[in-house]
């Protein structure tokens, strides 16, 4: 795996190394050891599904308050999504601040953000699905969401037309906002 840290500490966008041959790849997703190696979480206790039907959906941001905070492992499995972290660590001299990558079904990138940073995704086709693991169980007494257009953060989504946010729905823990 290929490990590039963005400009926010900890978060990092991975790609799988391809071992290539005539039948197709192989490519290791995990490794417990190298993220151990690098000081990132490796033990995570939940892997979720997101759909979403409409290009343009908007997920996020969220985020569980400390001591609950959940480090994730983001990836793309059908579709396309521009992923987002942001910067919540107050002491951070990149507090506020955002990075993104466009996460695809064909680029199998991986997107992997610590326990205390921010995290959205708005979706770039129809039919998009997400794949992620958590480092932490729901909380939903710690779940804490912000505003996707929080003119503190800033955040240039790529989609405006057919854009599509919903109210929260407090029965469900990731919703549309």
């Amino acid at each position: 795996m290929i490990f590039t840290e963005s400009e926010l500490k900890g978060v990092y966008v991975i790609e799988p190394e391809r071992f290539e041959d005539e039948r197709g790849f192989f490519a290791p997703s995990f490794s417990e050891r190298e993220f151990e190696t690098r000081g990132l979480e490796s033990r995570f206790v939940e892997n979720n599904i997101s759909y979403n039907r409409r290009r343009g959906t908007l997920r996020g941001l969220h985020y569980q308050t400390p001591p609950h905070g959940q480090a994730k492992l983001v990836r793309c499995t059908r579709g396309a999504i521009f992923d987002v972290a942001v910067d919540l660590r107050p002491a951070s001299t990149t507090f506020r601040r955002w990075v993104s990558v466009e996460l695809t079904a064909e680029n199998r990138l991986m997107f992997y953000l610590p326990g205390d940073i921010g995290h959205g995704f708005q979706t770039l086709e129809d039919d998009t699905e997400v794949f992620y693991q958590v480092s932490a169980f729901y909380r939903p007494d710690a779940y804490r969401g912000l505003r996707w257009d929080d003119p503190a953060f800033g955040i240039e989504w790529p989609l405006a037309e057919g854009r599509v946010i919903l109210a929260r729905d407090s029965s469900y823990p990731d919703f549309i906002l």
